[in-house]
């Protein structure tokens, strides 16, 4: 849908529903935070031992990651959320390009430099767990930001299913450089990865989403 054209009106919310969702936000945020931090000790952990730079990349966008949930969390203390919305999305725009230029950086560095990583069943394990579960939790985010008009809750929703992508790339990687050696299968795919990201921050940076273009405020509650 082009930028300038029009949108549905966003339904209005009740008070106590807004409250209600914005409580969502939060917890899906705070759930994102806590999985994210876990998941980046074990993978840099992990990359370390196995001298794998694919591993040790996945926990480092996994600190992106938190970095994506906080930027919720922060919009969503403040009394007025909905007057936090632009600051939030152009900070998760910025993330979403911090995502997309490690990713490529280390991607063509590997690609160029060469490099045969140990096999590591701890990274497959971790990848696998993570695909099974972001996609539920991206799930919940994007639900829980188009029922309020969040662009940012939507925005972090995204940053989620890329940190799928990711887990599936990792984990072809992972499986194909310990059964078949082919070490460069996985910064290939990481590299369309990164496009994606970097299409997704263009869009949040210019305030396209499911909630219209920045500055749009979501009506208020209806008065009582």
């Amino acid at each position: 849908m082009s930028a300038h054209a029009p949108r549905p009106p966003q339904p209005q919310l009740a008070s106590s529903d807004r409250v209600r969702l914005g409580r969502r936000a939060q917890l899906l945020a705070a759930a994102s935070v806590t999985y994210n931090v876990i998941e980046a000790v074990v993978a840099i952990t992990a990359g370390v031992v196995a001298g794998s730079v694919a591993l040790i990349g996945f926990g480092l966008d996994s600190v992106v990651e938190v970095s994506s949930g906080l930027i919720i969390l922060w919009q969503f203390r403040h009394r007025m959320p909905e007057s936090r919305e632009r600051q939030a999305v152009r900070l998760m725009a910025i993330s979403f390009f911090a995502l997309a230029g490690y990713v490529t950086f280390e991607s063509v560095r590997a690609l160029v430099v060469g490099h045969d990583p140990d096999a590591s069943p701890v990274g497959i394990g971790l990848a696998t767990a993570s695909l099974v579960i972001m996609p539920f939790l991206s799930w919940a985010q994007r639900r829980t930001g188009r029922a309020l008009g969040s662009n940012a809750v939507v925005a972090d929703s995204t940053q989620t299913l890329l940190c799928t992508y990711l887990s599936a790339v990792l984990l072809v990687g992972l499986v194909l450089n310990a059964t078949l050696g082919w070490s460069w299968a996985d910064p290939i795919a990481a590299l369309v990865v990164a496009g994606v990201a970097v299409k997704e921050g263009r869009e949040a940076w210019r305030g396209e989403g499911c909630c219209g273009p920045i500055g749009h405020r979501v009506p208020g509650p209806r008065s009582t």
